[in-house]
């Protein structure tokens, strides 16, 4: 993905953010993350806004399931094909914006690309936990209860 790209999705990011935790007018937004591993690392996105890492997944669309949208978005971000996934558990956030996120344990084939969002990295769960997005710090700290 080229810099304008990135460039133009930090500006985006960072707006839709601004904007919707002065005024949620939709309650809780839905999303849906997927949680994939190859031994013992995670793949996460370097987020192109500044924010550090993400787990694959986004905003479901209005009328998609979660399933669907978990699968959906981790083709748009990675490249990857999901080939099964597992809802965990729900969680409800409130920082930086209100959101209810799916997780799901997912399995996923295909080489990886990036997008407009970001780099996906192979990363130890401790980097992970350190560079990991304030809105999904909650489901990381959920890992080991979940054997993700």
């Amino acid at each position: 993905m080229d810099g304008l790209s990135r460039r133009l999705f930090w500006i985006v990011s960072r707006v839709a953010f601004a904007v919707y935790q002065h005024a949620p007018i939709f309650g809780p937004l839905r999303s849906a993350v997927g949680v994939i591993r190859r031994g013992p690392d995670y793949l996460a996105i370097d987020r192109a806004d500044g924010r550090g890492f993400g787990l694959p997944g986004g905003l479901a669309r209005r009328r998609e399931s979660d399933e669907t949208a978990v699968k959906r978005e981790i083709a748009e971000e990675t490249g990857l094909s999901v080939t099964s996934a597992e809802l965990v558990f729900r969680c409800l956030i409130s920082e930086p914006i209100p959101a209810s996120i799916a997780v799901f344990r997912v399995t996923a084939e295909g080489n990886l690309r990036g997008s407009w969002e970001g780099e996906p990295r192979w990363v130890s769960l401790a980097e992970l936990r350190s560079r990991i997005t304030r809105s999904q710090r909650a489901i990381v700290e959920q890992f080991e209860q979940w054997s993700l």
